[in-house]
């Protein structure tokens, strides 16, 4: 594990990554979440990146509970959870069969997809017809969201997929993805923990962390407040891109740059 205390650099990617989490919890801009893993993953190996993350997007989880709390729809969550289950548990075996370099690259491929999947929601979203969800479907995006979610902490595109073309409240589409989000994370801890994902030093690594959320938060609610959304998703996108182009090709410009 990197010695973030003597090394500037990777100590503020680390802690920036980190804010972006309480920024995201803060329901400002859709994509800032997906950053969090791949740039983190540039600092530490890929195994020790997820660990590091879980406890601090579960703290995360409490703040956006509190903001959105009952403002959910119960209909959806019981439709994905099940699902959530199964890809969780394939995910955890996935871990346990891919070195750090196809993990990493597993992360790099998650994340071109979250990206190609956004610019075309972008484009494609108001056309979509509503619909009623079945469980079965539900069942489906529970899988591929627990899959995803295990390995990379990116559920958010699928849970999009599924809710999207149901037409929800804004507010109620947010508090469902939020409940949705703290129960799969709150359903990967012992996993983890049994895994050794998360261990002694994740946790100390968390300690230095945790204070980051609330400022991250702090900083959400501001952003929403002053200034816009989509552009900001579009430079996030743009970075999230370029890192898992990145985490694909197994070596990282930023990490390489980083450790000079």
């Amino acid at each position: 594990m990197p010695d973030l205390l003597h090394n500037w650099p990777h100590l503020i990617l680390a802690a920036l990554a980190v804010t972006f989490i309480g920024i995201s919890k803060a329901g400002f801009g859709g994509g800032v979440g997906v950053l969090v893993t791949p740039v983190v993953v540039l600092v530490f190996p890929p195994t020790e990146a997820i660990g590091i993350l879980l406890p601090l997007l579960s703290a995360g989880d409490a703040f956006s509970l509190y903001y959105y709390w009952g403002k959910w729809e119960k209909s959806n969550v019981r439709y994905l959870i099940p699902g959530t289950f199964v890809g969780i548990v394939c995910g955890i075996g996935l871990i346990g069969i891919l070195s750090d370099r196809y993990l990493g690259q597993a992360i790099g491929v998650i994340c071109i997809v979250f990206v190609v999947f956004q610019w075309i929601r972008e484009y494609t979203h108001n056309g979509l017809e509503m619909y009623r969800p079945k469980q079965w479907q539900g069942n489906i995006c529970g899988l591929f969201a627990g899959l995803t979610s295990t390995i990379a902490h990116a559920a958010g595109p699928v849970v999009s997929i599924f809710l999207l073309p149901q037409r929800l409240d804004k507010e109620i589409f947010v508090g469902t993805t939020v409940l949705v989000f703290a129960i799969i994370n709150w359903m990967k801890l012992p996993f983890f923990i049994w895994k050794g994902l998360i261990h002694q030093h994740t946790l100390l690594m968390d300690l230095y962390f945790l204070p980051l959320i609330p400022v991250g938060v702090w900083l959400g609610v501001w952003m929403n407040r002053r200034l816009p959304a989509k552009h900001f998703n579009h430079i996030i996108y743009v970075i999230v891109l370029l890192t898992g182009i990145e985490l694909l090709g197994g070596k990282s410009l930023v990490s390489s740059i980083l450790s000079k």
